[in-house]
């Protein structure tokens, strides 16, 4: 299991997120860019390859820019 404040993938659907603790036995992941939190099941949880982190914040950004008035 992910230590708080590492990353991981929930399995179950691909999304990355930072551990952020564990709560009724579920592992409590954070999106990257913020956001709601969710629980995953701790089997479905492994730990994410930093480029792969990488990748997820290059297009959190990218939606934040795309976001911004012109």
């Amino acid at each position: 299991m992910p230590e708080a404040g590492t990353y991981a993938v929930d399995h179950r659907d691909g999304s990355v997120g930072q551990v952020v603790g564990r709560e009724g036995g579920l592992v409590r992941l954070r999106p990257l860019g913020g956001g709601r939190e969710w629980d995953c099941p701790p089997a479905e949880v492994r730990p994410v390859p930093a480029m792969d982190v990488l990748r997820e914040r290059v297009r959190e950004l990218n939606r934040e820019i795309q976001a911004r008035p012109r």
